[in-house]
């Protein structure tokens, strides 16, 4: 049986590295995993999204709109972007924070999160992170990517002690501990 993991955020918030996490957790744990990224215009502040999708029945590296399990969105805006990857029954991840885009900030139109959460909750079962609570508990606004992933595991969609091993495989050796505080931050939450 396979699972669909849709990843989206902005540059510079570590996406990819969320994505090759929960990739090596699977291959770790002896599944097959293809991914493929997009990256908008931008290195920092435009669109990222990682597919990862799980299974010996996966064949393309791209899930195909109306199949991802779930989406892990770093921001609410790219959440209601990608929001028709989404299956019927999926579930939605997402930080309570937009990051405005620059032709907003020039345009003086702003994204309002709480009206695309509120959207989103409308299409699908959501589970929302105070991210910036958690980085300021957790003393570092560098690791979000792992609070999402924490809340990934929460889920269900994946295993919390695979990615574990996982970060200890990916991240320095420093900044290791940190990164399992993140992942196991939601495990103790309510969300």
């Amino acid at each position: 049986m396979s699972k669909n993991i849709l990843i989206c955020g902005v540059g510079g918030q570590g996406t990819v590295l969320a994505a090759k996490v929960l990739s090596q957790a699977a291959v770790s744990g002896g599944q097959k995993v293809l991914s493929a990224e997009t990256i908008g215009m931008a290195q920092r502040g435009g669109s990222v999204v990682s597919h990862v999708r799980i299974g010996s029945d996966v064949y393309s590296p791209v899930i195909p709109r109306g199949c991802a399990d779930v989406i892990i969105a770093f921001e609410a805006a790219e959440a209601v972007r990608n929001i028709s990857y989404l299956k019927t029954g999926g579930t939605v991840i997402v930080s309570n924070e937009v990051v405005q885009p620059v032709t907003a900030s020039l345009s003086g139109k702003f994204f309002d999160s709480k009206v695309m959460i509120d959207y989103l909750k409308q299409n699908a079962a959501v589970m929302c992170v105070d991210v910036k609570k958690a980085c300021m508990e957790l003393g570092s606004s560098r690791v979000a990517n792992m609070v999402l992933v924490g809340a990934a595991c929460k889920s269900g969609i994946m295993e919390l002690s695979e990615v574990k091993d996982a970060v200890r495989l990916l991240v320095k050796p420093e900044f290791y501990e940190l990164n399992v505080r993140a992942v196991d931050y939601c495990a103790a939450l309510d969300i």
